[in-house]
């Protein structure tokens, strides 16, 4: 059960799908590095606090740390940075929503019917181009 909220945690702020009926958008490259992810349960079952990391290459997201092979995941980061993401294990699903900017993001979480909270997440050593 707790898996499945880490697992949630990690991956919160950092994949999105195609909306329904949209053409297969390109990943956008301004969201391609590594983030910090934390989870704040806000009600439910779950431990008050996840913190996790991922890494996110061409839309496509990779549990850094705490991944388990019995968790599924699906999702990508939008080209705008939306955020969707679907995650199961055994019996167990949740979801996560939300959006990414180029330094930061922060959505929503929820584990079926056991918790349910919110997530931040932060690009580390982020070098992002500005325009000048």
């Amino acid at each position: 059960m707790l898996k499945v909220v880490t697992v949630v945690a990690l991956a919160a702020g950092l994949v999105a799908p195609a909306p329904a009926g949209a053409a297969e958008a390109v990943p956008s490259r301004s969201f391609n590095g590594t983030w910090s992810v934390e989870l704040v349960t806000e009600s439910g079952l779950c431990d008050s606090r996840y913190n996790y990391a991922v890494s996110v290459q061409e839309g496509n997201v990779r549990l850094v740390s705490g991944s388990d092979a019995a968790t599924r995941m699906s999702g990508r980061v939008g080209s705008d940075g939306t955020v969707g993401l679907s995650v199961s294990n055994g019996s167990a699903s949740g979801a996560v929503s939300g959006r990414l900017q180029a330094r930061s993001g922060g959505g929503t979480w929820k584990v079926s019917a056991l918790c349910s909270g919110r997530w931040t997440a932060r690009r580390q050593g982020a070098q992002v181009a500005q325009a000048e």
